[in-house]
């Protein structure tokens, strides 16, 4: 049974012993894990992207994104990405594991960030000048880190993995607390724990009393809450999630229709077909040809 690929740090290691860093700059990156990373792919790790030169597509679960000169893209473990970039790319990239940055930070949770933990955030950050200078500081530093033996290297590493991700946090907080103040940072956390339950459960538990019950809350509670924060219902956001994995599915797995729809949850084909078509405005069928053609 064929499945998507998922690629793993040690692939582009190369002899390293530590498999939970890596870091390059974008060139090397591209002739190292050129054979890996020429398809559509997924991975089992947290990224960050920052192009300094060139320009092309970075494609992010269906979604375009363009890549310019201060391009900042997030990935998260499971999304599914591709890109196409002109020859003059440059810039840095580094992965991490979850393990190896949570280890260290026991109270901050790489999927509390807002860019790794949410789907209503987007993955790209455009920055000006000043920030994407500031950032190439940062990459370089984690760049030559990487490279040295010294003491407490791995904590200067996180050090300023973290610097970068709190500075994006920070980038998009003007949007966070618009959200928050006209929310409620309650509403807005309780929200971001419904999320977080959905990628654990979505393939399943379809029922909302089930992500209620264990929010501690009542469905109608829930509703009102993700209706406030996104203006969506709590079965929209579910079942948003259930289509964009079986939209992965349909793309990169060889398998029938069926069988995705019984890998997601649904025993009967046509009652998955009804869903996938309410939400993305075709069928699974029509949409393989749509993006297969």
């Amino acid at each position: 049974m064929k499945s998507i690929s998922v690629l793993h740090i040690d692939l582009f290691q190369a002899g390293r012993s530590s498999s939970d860093f890596y870091f390059n700059t974008m060139k090397k990156h591209l002739v190292v894990g050129h054979k890996h990373i020429e398809k559509p792919h997924r991975h089992d790790f947290y990224a960050a992207v920052l192009f300094t030169r060139g320009k092309g597509t970075h494609e992010i679960d269906f979604q375009k994104y363009e890549v310019s000169e201060g391009s900042l893209f997030f990935l998260s473990p499971g999304q599914i990405h591709s890109w196409e970039l002109s020859e003059d790319i440059d810039g840095y990239i580094f992965f991490c594991s979850q393990e190896f940055y949570e280890m260290h930070y026991v109270n901050q949770k790489l999927r509390s960030f807002p860019f790794f933990g949410s789907v209503t955030f987007p993955r790209k950050l455009q920055l000006n000048n000043e920030e994407l200078q500031k950032n190439i500081i940062l990459f370089e530093e984690l760049g030559n880190e990487n490279q040295t033996k010294s003491i407490m290297k791995e904590g200067l590493i996180l050090s300023l993995m973290s610097q970068v991700f709190i500075n994006a946090t920070r980038s998009f907080s003007r949007d966070i607390e618009i959200l928050e103040s006209s929310t409620g940072p309650s509403y807005f956390k309780h929200y971001q724990d419904f999320e977080t339950l959905i990628e654990e459960h979505f393939t399943k538990q379809k029922s909302i009393a089930y992500y209620a019950s264990l929010l501690g809350i009542s469905s109608k509670h829930l509703n009102r809450i993700v209706q406030t924060v996104v203006q969506k219902t709590a079965t929209d956001v579910l079942t948003e999630r259930v289509v964009l994995e079986a939209k992965r599915m349909l793309m990169y797995l060889d398998e029938g229709l069926v069988e995705i729809a019984f890998r997601l949850g649904y025993e009967e084909y046509s009652y998955f077909v009804r869903v996938f078509r309410k939400s993305s405005g075709m069928t699974p069928t029509q949409f393989m040809r749509k993006y297969k053609a």
